[in-house]
Formats: structure tokens, C-alpha cells, sequence
């Protein structure tokens, strides 16, 4: 390299990595390069931030922090430099020895931890690390907080007093846990809810606060010294189970690396680089975790919004994210500001409502995308004709060639869905709602995963209560609290006094039942232990040891077909489990996978039908065309947060939330009146709307109101308003009203007919039902669906 000058060679090597990483934009590829020290990114909706991720984790592997170090490598020789300069300018491919001698202090892949907040963030993440950087990406620990905090208590549980078998409960066994917990301290759940409670702990545990600490500030009020003596039994309880609920994945990681100094400097030494994706998400457990890790590196880069902080109600605090400069001195801002999502008049009326928020860094998102379509503000009458309303746009957008998964309806709260069910099962339109029962929350499931859990450790009392007559053993409730009883006694685990059962005088009568039902656990348990056993072969054992699913043939249920169906997809999933993970593959491991699942986890993208969720539920994600049904001051915001400028706040963030999912077209609905919990409201128009400007929007009515003439006789009855009203709307809205009369076109079987979007098709069936009909009819390209006559706008052919 004796002709060339250091300057040179570190131009080269700029100019190399800039072409490496030329599919992104200046502001992405300043945070690609911006490798040593603290980082916030703060990346608009749409705005690439998943791609940035990855290709700086890329970067950091391949090349370390050379895009700004001084330093050259000694190997690198003029052969690599020519090498380069081939790839500068005719595009030869750089060959791996040059990209090595081009590296200043590349990072082993183990050595970074990538944290997100769902598994399929976490997912998508891994995915695309291994398709840029092959084997290697396996390597990268990139996950969710609970899934990392629960690999790091797996490994070090103990000096807390866990095994590495412990169990993570979910809602529904927490709940269970602290109804027994009420039921001990005589506290009456109408007076003090187990909601409440449980809620009270959670924001406690979010804010690193123990139970004696609590009990302590709770000082004379009365309900919270109720909470803290339930806290207390709650968490000894878990304890006594070897168990952890979600919250106690982090607080008691915290706990570990506060308590421990070895394992911190453990895990500082072990991971030279952090990332945190939706850091505007994090609570003051997490915002710990965090800044524990970072500590000794302090190579902490986080990627968030604060424009789209909207889980409060979880604990999470803004201020983690406002505050980061403050946190972290010397951190360095990069605002991606880019959208590669949205048309410019949604993006426009986005910024336009965020503005009015003060607790905000400031950003604007711009766009090359088209200007696109106006921002459509339909007023309805009522929420049946909200639906309606809906209902007829899906069906004229499919009819002109979209797919009925292009659309999404987002809401803010899950009761707004039961109405727009109904309109679409009569309109024929397909649909899945993202957070109604889970696969994992079914009775059955949910009695599988508890025999495994026991199977994993013995110790969990709540898991073993719920399966002890899972199917009928004939093993009463009075059995199963005398058990418990003589448990606490003598400070053992209730299995191991059931296994005995015939030394303890209270359960003599029913020692033979409980001795059986333990000799079958035991024999599972020891199966479980066998290297040779498959997870698979143990769930089958666990169905023929138990004879589960003779049990739902045998009560002639009408769902038990269904319920054994769902029981063989469980085996599915375990199986897929052990193909995913090979080796590692193991009970715990599966378990704790089901335990972290959240809806979200469930959205299938290949699946066409419209998705209905909750605008919370929506985030991360995004749909061609969505609509906004319910846009009312008292829905959204809420009632409770219009007098609350803070909740304002995070209601307004909510809204932002919800039109950036929107990529080429938005359609917001309100309803004059609206039936909603049993009583009839008029409410205003959301102020977020009013918030638009005005050519960003085109508005439109179901019917307009128009003053009477002069002399006209006004109705005074209920009755005569329904029909004044009702051929009002006919007169001036569409034709397609809820309380439209049935069609006079009669249908009988045979009849050919025509429908605007699933086009031609044959009538199967005629079914009368009140005062529709329900028609059953093979379409030719659209398959077999079944429509109600009133609403399905059919022509004869």
C-alpha cells in the first residue's frame, strides 16, 4: 500500500460501506454507521425502522465500527484495495477476505441482544437476520423482554430461590392464584375486585416496588393495605409453586443482576451491543434491565416513537423516551422521518392531529408516495348503519379487484366488533377478530398445557388442582383443600402428600383414587425424564394414560368433535416446535414459548378475510385500506380522558396510531346515535377528526337533515318518529338501510342469480328465517356462501 495514503484507504472503505448499504436513506444509513456509544432513533410509523435494525446488527458483525474509525488493518494490501475499487465501479462482487481486512472491532453475533416487545417482531427480526447473514444470525440474541429475561432466569433462577423448571403463569392462573389468596385473608371480591388487585400488583411490580415496601406506603388507607397483604400471600404463593407470573420475568431479572454482581458483570461482558426496539413502550422494570446491561459498554442503541407511546394503561412511561438524552449523556438523536407506508393526505392529516400533542420531541413524516385518495368522514345514523356503511365499502372494493384481507377495521374498544359481525355475516363478508378467544385460552388446551406444566414441576399447585378431575376422577373439592391444607401443614408440595395419600388419616376414603391419579402423573414424569422420549410420544401418553379424549366422546357434548380436533392441533404444534428447534427442543422450552404468546402472534397475513381488532392490537401493522368506525367525543377519547389533558394525550396518540396503518386509503365513521353497554347516546364528532384539515377530507352523510315545511304536521309519538325517520332515510340515503323491507323478489332453489361481488351463482337453499331469508348459493368462482336475502342486493338471472 505504498502508493496509497490513509486518508485513501479509509475513503475507499467509506465509499464501500455506503454502497453495501445503498438501499438506505442518508438518515437510515447514519444510524447503520452510528455503531459506538448511546443511540435514540426515533423512527416515524413507516418509516423503515425493522430495516435499520437489521442492517446495523449486519453492519456491526461484518464491519464493526469502520465507517468512522482511524484505524486500517495491517493485512489489508493493495490486491484487496484494487478488489474494492472493481466493486466501486463496475459492481464486481467484494470478496469476503476484503470485507474482513475492511472491519475495525466487528462483534461476534452472541455478543449482541436484540429486545422486542412481541414474538412476532422478534420473529420477523430473526428472519431477516438469517436471510442477510445465514448461520450466523442464529447466533444473535433477538427476542422479547420476557423471553430474554426468562433465559437469563433459567440459567441463574437459583440464587433467587427458583429451579430452572420454574413456571410462568398467565392471566388465568394468576387469577386463580388470587381468588385462593382472597379467599385465605376473608377479603370479598365485590368489595376489593381480584381485577383490581391483581392490576394494583402488576403497576407495583412495574415500578420495582416489593410488598413490604407497599404495605409500607400504603400507611392508613385501608383498601390498599388490602392489596399489600394480598400481594404478600399472592407472591409467596408463587414461590411455594415454583412459579413466576409475566411481571416477575422482569422485576426478579432485575432483581437477579441488582442482588448479584456476577451475573451482571456476566452479562455486561457477554453483550457488547444492545438494541431495544419500541423503547417508547418500556416501563421503569424494563428502563432498569436496560440500563444495567448497558452500563459497562454503554453501546445502548434504542428505536422508538414517542408519537406512538400508547400502552400507559400497561405501565409504560413515556419519559423513558423524552428523557433519554438526560438518561444517557452524550447520546446521539437520528429521526427517521421517511414513510414508506402511507399516501401523503394520510400522512398529512396524521401530522396534522400529533401536532396538538406537547409532550412530543417533534417530527414530521413526509413521503414520495402519491397524494392518494381523500380521507373519507362518513356520518351515520346509528352504529347498525355505521356497519352498514362499512360493509357496503368492502363489498364495492372487492368487486373492483381487492382482497378482502386488504381491508382492516380498528376500534377502540372490543364491543364496537358484535355489531359489525353480525352485518357481515348477513353481507357474506369474511372476517377474524384478533383477540377473541385464542387457540391457548380454550378449556381443553388449556388442560393440556396444565398436565404438561405438572409434568415439568410438580410443584405447581394451580395447574395441578385444574387437571386432579380433568376428566372426572371423582376427587371432590373438600379432597383437594384437605390436601392443600396438609400441605401447608407441613411445608410440603401438594403432590407430594397426594402421592401418599394413604398416610394422612383426612384423606384415607379417597387414598386409593389420589394414589392412582399420582402413580399416572409419576409415570408421565418419569417419561418426560427419558432423553428418549419425544415430546410428541409424551403428550400422546398423557391422552392414553388420562383418556381425555374418550372422556369429550362420551358426554355427547355438542363441540366435543371440536374440542378433539383442537387437541390433535396441539399435537401439531409440538411437533412443529421440535422441528424448529432441533436439539434445544424441550418441555420447558415449549411451554414457556405458549406462555409468551399474544394475539398478535396469531395474525395470519395470508388469510383473506377483512381483520377487525382494537387500534392497540393494530400497531406495528398495516392494510391498504382501513376504517375507523366510532370517531365520537366519549368513545374515542373515552369519556374519562376528555377532562384529563395527559389522557388526552395518549388518546391523541391512539388516533395517530390508527390512521398511519392506513397505506392508500382511510375511512373514518362516526354515528349520530349509538347504542353501546344498553343505552342509547348522541355524541359529537371525535375532536381528532375536526382536527384534519378540511381538504384532506371528503365528508359524507346517510341523510341530511332538511327543515319542514311550513304547516307540516310534526309526529309526536315514538312509533310515528321510527317512521317518519325510517322513510326519511330512505328519501335522502341509500337504498341499503338496516330497516329496509325484505326484497318482493321471491328465491327458490335452482335460481340463477347475480351477486356485485362474488358474481354469478346457483341458489342451493331457501331457509325463511323472521323476516329474511337465508339463501345458500354456489357461486362459480367465489365458492359456496350463504346470504341473507335483505342484504345481499341480488339480481335474477
Amino acid at each position: 500500500m505504498n502508493n496509497t495514503t490513509t486518508d485513501q484507504i479509509i475513503g475507499i472503505r467509506k465509499n464501500v460501506l455506503k454502497k453495501e448499504f445503498s438501499r438506505m436513506n442518508d438518515r437510515q444509513q447514519e444510524a447503520v454507521f452510528s455503531v459506538n456509544g448511546p443511540l435514540l432513533i426515533l423512527a416515524g410509523a413507516g418509516s423503515g425502522k425493522t430495516t435499520v435494525l437489521v442492517n446495523r446488527i449486519a453492519n456491526i458483525i461484518r464491519y464493526g465500527n469502520a465507517y468512522k474509525s482511524e484505524n486500517i488493518s495491517n493485512d489489508l494490501s493493495e490486491e484487496d484495495l484494487s478488489a474494492a475499487n472493481r466493486y466501486l465501479s463496475a459492481g464486481e462482487p467484494l470478496p469476503f477476505q476484503v470485507k474482513c481486512h475492511f472491519a475495525a472491532e466487528p462483534c461476534r453475533p452472541w455478543q449482541i441482544l436484540a429486545i422486542t416487545f412481541t414474538n412476532k417482531a422478534a420473529g420477523e427480526l430473526k428472519n431477516r437476520l438469517n436471510s442477510m447473514l445465514g448461520e450466523e444470525g442464529d447466533d444473535i440474541w433477538a427476542s422479547t423482554f420476557h423471553s430474554t429475561c426468562a433465559r437469563m432466569l433459567r440459567r441463574d433462577g437459583d440464587k433467587l430461590g427458583y429451579s430452572n423448571h420454574f413456571t410462568i403463569y398467565d392471566t388465568d392462573d394468576s387469577r386463580r392464584m388470587m381468588k385462593e389468596c382472597q379467599k385465605s385473608l376473608g377479603i370479598d371480591d365485590k368489595i376489593l375486585s381480584f381485577k383490581s388487585i391483581l392490576s394494583a400488583i402488576s403497576r407495583a411490580k412495574d415500578s420495582m416496588i416489593q410488598p413490604k415496601e407497599y404495605l409500607q406506603q400504603a400507611g392508613s388507607d385501608n383498601r390498599l393495605g388490602l392489596i399489600a397483604q394480598a400481594y404478600k400471600l399472592y407472591q409467596a404463593k408463587l414461590k411455594e409453586a415454583d412459579a413466576m407470573d409475566f411481571d416477575d420475568l422482569i422485576c426478579n431479572t432485575v432483581c437477579l443482576l441488582q442482588q448479584h454482581p456476577d451475573v451482571l458483570e456476566y452479562y455486561q461482558n457477554k453483550f457488547r451491543y444492545i438494541m431495544v426496539d419500541e423503547y417508547q413502550d418500556t416501563n421503569h422494570a424494563q428502563y432498569l434491565l436496560v440500563k444495567l446491561l448497558a452500563q459497562k459498554s454503554t453501546n445502548l442503541c434504542v428505536v422508538g416513537d414517542d408519537d406512538q407511546s400508547i400502552y400507559k394503561f400497561r405501565g409504560a412511561t413515556i419519559e423513558n423516551i423524552l428523557n433519554f438524552e438526560r438518561t444517557f449523556p452524550n447520546a446521539k438523536v437520528i429521526r427517521l422521518e421517511q414513510n414508506y407506508r402511507s399516501t401523503k393526505n394520510i400522512l398529512n392529516a396524521a401530522n396534522a392531529v400529533i401536532e396538538n400533542n406537547t409532550e412530543r420531541k417533534g417530527k414530521t413524516l413526509w413521503t414520495d408516495n402519491p397524494a392518494g385518495e381523500k380521507i373519507g368522514v362518513h356520518t351515520a345514523f346509528s352504529e347498525q348503519d355505521e356497519a352498514d356503511y362499512i360493509a357496503k365499502k368492502i363489498l364495492e372494493s372487492v368487486a373492483v379487484g381487492r382482497k378482502f384481507a386488504d381491508h382492516a377495521i380498528l376500534y377502540r374498544m372490543n364491543s364496537q366488533s358484535n355489531i359489525l359481525e353480525k352485518i357481515f355475516i348477513k353481507s357474506g363478508i369474511p372476517y377474524r377478530i384478533i383477540g377473541g378467544l385464542r387457540f391457548y385460552e380454550r378449556k381443553e388446551i388449556r388442560d393440556m398445557i396444565a398436565y404438561l406444566s405438572v409434568i415439568n414441576n410438580p410443584n405447581d399447585e394451580i395447574r395441578l388442582r385444574r387437571i386432579i378431575n380433568q376428566p372426572k376422577r371423582s376427587i371432590g373439592d373438600k379432597t383437594i383443600a384437605q390436601a392443600t391444607e396438609i400441605a401447608a401443614t407441613l411445608g410440603e408440595s401438594v403432590f407430594d402428600i397426594i402421592k401418599n395419600a394413604d398416610q394422612y388419616e383426612p384423606l384415607k376414603r379417597t387414598a386409593p383414587k389420589l394414589l392412582q391419579f399420582a402413580a399416572t402423573m409419576q409415570e408421565l414424569i418419569d417419561a418426560a425424564n427419558d432423553e428418549n422420549t419425544s415430546l410428541n410420544e409424551l403428550y400422546h401418553l398423557i391422552l392414553d394414560k388420562t383418556d381425555y379424549i374418550g372422556s369429550l366422546k362420551a358426554s355427547e357434548n355438542d363441540d366435543a368433535q371440536d374440542r378433539i380436533d383442537n387437541i390433535n392441533e396441539l399435537a401439531s404444534n409440538l411437533i412443529k416446535y421440535e422441528e424448529d428447534n432441533g436439539e434445544e427442543a424441550s418441555l420447558s422450552g415449549f411451554l414457556e414459548e405458549v406462555s409468551l404468546l399474544t394475539d398478535i402472534d396469531n395474525f395470519d397475513a395470508n388469510s383473506d378475510s377483512v381483520v377487525m381488532m382494537t387500534i392497540h392490537s393494530a400497531k406495528g401493522l398495516e392494510f391498504p385500506v382501513v376504517f375507523l368506525p366510532g370517531f365520537e367525543d366519549g368513545i374515542f377519547p373515552g369519556i374519562q380522558a376528555i377532562y384529563n389533558p395527559a389522557e388526552i394525550e395518549e388518546e391523541r396518540r391512539l388516533a395517530y396510531v390508527a390512521i398511519t396503518r392506513a397505506k392508500e386509503e382511510l375511512f373514518i365513521v362516526n354515528a349520530e346515535s349509538r347504542m353501546i353497554f344498553g343505552s342509547t347516546s348522541r355524541n359529537k364528532p371525535s375532536r381528532f377528526i375536526e382536527e384534519i384539515p378540511e381538504e384532506l377530507v371528503a365528508r359524507s352523510r346517510t341523510r341530511e337533515w332538511k327543515k319542514p315545511a311550513p304547516g307540516m304536521a310534526l309526529p309526536t309519538s315514538a312509533f310515528e318518529a321510527r317512521v317518519v325517520t325510517t322513510e326519511s332515510a330512505r328519501s335522502f340515503g341509500p337504498s341499503n338501510l338496516i330497516h329496509s323491507e325484505p326484497p318482493k323478489v321471491q328465491f327458490q332453489v335452482g335460481d340463477g342469480v347475480m351477486h356485485k361481488t362474488f358474481g354469478t351463482g346457483l341458489i342451493l337453499s331457501v331457509s325463511p328465517m323472521g323476516n329474511d331469508t337465508l339463501l345458500e348459493i354456489a357461486f362459480e368462482k367465489a365458492g359456496t356462501k350463504k346470504l341473507m336475502a335483505n342484504f345481499a342486493r341480488l339480481q335474477k338471472i
